[in-house]
């Protein structure tokens, strides 16, 4: 009986995330993260859940890394100012990390060559193989700004590192960056 209504639990999480991800995709394709302004424009229109909708956009953004997490980054920091932003984004970006390391995991290299370009993921995945301590480099990816962090997600869920390990890496090295562009972009207001 539990089996049963894990495997119906299953399949209504799937559904949600495939709605959401027609909705997002959707909205993508109607300009709506064209920009800052176009964003905010989007997020405003779900008033008391424009918190809960940036932090699906930014979970989304990780996944189907086809906009930058900055966008969302601006925009949550803008609207909802320096901490509601941060917060939002954090638990997000955070989320959306987590999930793409698990994606890989179970799909492997089929799944994260589908996603980026060959190119790309020799560069990367040679200089993280070359650095003597992939977990200080991977660290130092996701604190430092401009690094290909959902790209490293992925290809940490291709490694043997332990689901623990990843997880404390994004706990504490991801808010540093997102916590210095809510500042910045608040500040903008």
């Amino acid at each position: 009986m539990k089996n049963k209504y894990m495997k119906l639990l299953s399949v209504f999480i799937i559904i949600f995330c495939v709605g959401i991800m027609i909705v997002l995709v959707k909205a993508y394709f109607d300009g709506e993260f064209d920009s800052v302004e176009t964003l905010q424009a989007y997020i405003k229109r779900f008033g008391l859940f424009g918190p809960v909708v940036l932090t699906v956009i930014q979970a989304a953004q990780v996944v189907v890394p086809i906009l930058p997490g900055f966008l969302g980054c601006s925009a949550g920091a803008v609207m909802f100012g320096c901490w509601g932003g941060f917060i939002c984004n954090y638990i997000g970006i955070s989320i959306g990390s987590v999930a793409a390391f698990f994606l890989a995991r179970k799909f492997g290299m089929r799944l994260v060559g589908s996603i980026f370009p060959e190119s790309k993921f020799e560069k990367w995945s040679a200089r993280a193989g070359n650095s003597k301590s992939f977990t200080a480099f991977l660290f130092a990816a996701m604190v430092l700004p401009l690094f290909p962090d959902d790209f490293f997600c992925y290809f940490t869920g291709l490694t043997q590192m332990k689901v623990r390990k990843f997880i404390w890496i994004i706990i504490l090295g991801k808010p540093w960056c997102i916590l210095a562009y809510s500042i910045a972009f608040s500040l903008i207001k």
